[in-house]
């Protein structure tokens, strides 16, 4: 279900009564836009939507969670206003079900999965996994989370499906999978590099980064729900633009990702 919400204050521009009066231009009237955003993409989308309100008129308020959740809410009449989802496939069926904006699909990022371990300076690789003496490895539920069907790619690619198949624990999206690592309920999982690391440098504990080779792109896809929603439609144009690319690439996404 919903993992957090951020309630941001709407910060409204208003320009001198002379210069209205001469010019004749009158400002942009504020909104507010409800954001749902995988969980994989909390920490660049806090910062994302900081930088959107110093430059805007409009305030975002961000709800992070699972996009087959999303998906399934969005369907049912959730009062969402634009979806940064963690696949192509699910905002892709909504504008085929006529619950999003076709024309506002758009590739955002590609995520990179990491194999994570909340101990600091120990060295990790793909043969951590068999050599984890029988404990835990955390990933994202394959079935409703994108990251979670690369980790699942990642270690069949690695021909240790059987081997490991009592090993591993599942949490409904990449945050929960975090979570059991950081907590010590599993001494090893698959999380997203944007939760650990930025700037290319793993900030929290040990990782490795999984070959591109072993996993299909996280290609992640956002989709406007409602366009009569000023501020939803200006935040999905500016994550398009530089300063929100310098963002999203900081925390390790990819930036290549090709439009559908």
């Amino acid at each position: 279900m919903l993992l957090r919400k951020r309630h941001t204050q709407m910060f409204i521009r208003i320009l001198p009564l002379s210069i209205l009066l001469v010019t004749g231009v009158a400002p942009a009237l504020a909104d507010e836009a409800r954001v749902a955003v995988a969980a994989n993409f909390s920490r660049p989308a806090e910062m994302l939507a900081e930088q959107f309100e110093l430059l805007q008129p409009h305030a975002i308020e961000l709800v992070f969670g699972s996009s087959a959740r999303f998906y399934a809410q969005v369907q049912n009449g959730a009062p969402f206003d634009a979806f940064l989802s963690a696949d192509l496939e699910k905002p892709r069926l909504l504008t085929e079900e006529g619950f999003a904006a076709a024309d506002s699909l758009r590739a955002y990022a590609i995520g990179r999965l990491v194999l994570w371990t909340a101990e600091p300076s120990l060295e990790i690789g793909g043969e951590s996994l068999t050599a984890n003496a029988g404990g835990k490895i955390a990933l994202a539920n394959p079935k409703l989370a994108p990251y979670g069907l690369a980790a699942r790619e990642v270690i069949d690619n690695l021909g240790l499906g059987e081997q490991l198949a009592d090993s591993l624990i599942m949490g409904e999206n990449i945050s929960q999978a975090y979570q059991f690592v950081a907590t010590g309920n599993a001494p090893l999982g698959f999380v997203a590099l944007s939760q650990v690391g930025r700037n290319g440098v793993i900030e929290r504990g040990s990782g490795w980064l999984a070959p591109a080779e072993l996993h299909a792109p996280i290609r992640q896809y956002a989709v406007l729900l409602n366009e009569e929603n000023a501020a939803a439609s200006a935040f999905l144009e500016f994550l398009r633009g530089p300063e929100a690319r310098r963002i999203i690439y900081s925390f390790g996404y990819a930036m290549d990702a090709a439009e559908p």
